[in-house]
């Protein structure tokens, strides 16, 4: 919010702009309105160079505001995580069985996550709760999750191209 504030008042307006037009345009009725006025179009024997100039100025102009409205979202849930993590962190500080190498994990390096999980692992096996099956196998599917995601995350920081592609291909569901 803080960086919201700190635009001026055209900034402020396009990006809102930019939300609505994007949330709007990504509705199947808008979508399937584009589709009704191009074949109109077509039926009508109207000029094909006029629509696909508008269907060019367009896609350039959607393309450019979906994208601003990505970037946000990313942001709010960059924040998101952010916070989550400070939680984490502050529980784990705060419980006495909780170890404390777990705090800030995020931060380590991609070797010191997998050693953690597998650790994490042994613990569930050894551990008398986890003698149903069931259980077992829902707490070590959470630590690969959560391991996952962290590596994620250390992928990220470190600006890894592999890491890259699956946020890119993330972002096209």
């Amino acid at each position: 919010m803080s960086e919201q504030k700190e635009k001026n008042w055209l900034e402020r307006a396009g990006g809102y702009v930019s939300e609505v037009v994007a949330d709007l345009a990504g509705h199947p009725f808008a979508q399937m309105g584009l589709l009704l006025i191009c074949g109109l179009w077509f039926i009508g024997g109207w000029n094909v160079g006029i629509l696909t100039a508008a269907l060019s100025i367009l896609a350039i102009t959607l393309t450019q505001m979906v994208l601003h409205r990505q970037n946000q979202r990313e942001v709010e849930a960059h924040r998101r995580d952010v916070g989550m993590h400070a939680k984490l962190d502050e529980l784990i500080a705060a419980t006495k069985r909780a170890r404390n190498e777990f705090v800030a994990v995020e931060e380590r390096e991609e070797e010191d996550i997998v050693q953690l999980k597998d650790e994490v692992k042994e613990a569930i096996e050894e551990s008398p709760v986890a003698a149903d099956p069931a259980i077992k196998d829902t707490a070590k599917k959470a630590v690969e999750n959560a391991a996952e995601e962290l590596k994620q995350e250390v992928r990220k920081k470190k600006g890894d191209p592999k890491a890259a592609r699956k946020r890119a291909s993330r972002g096209k569901r």
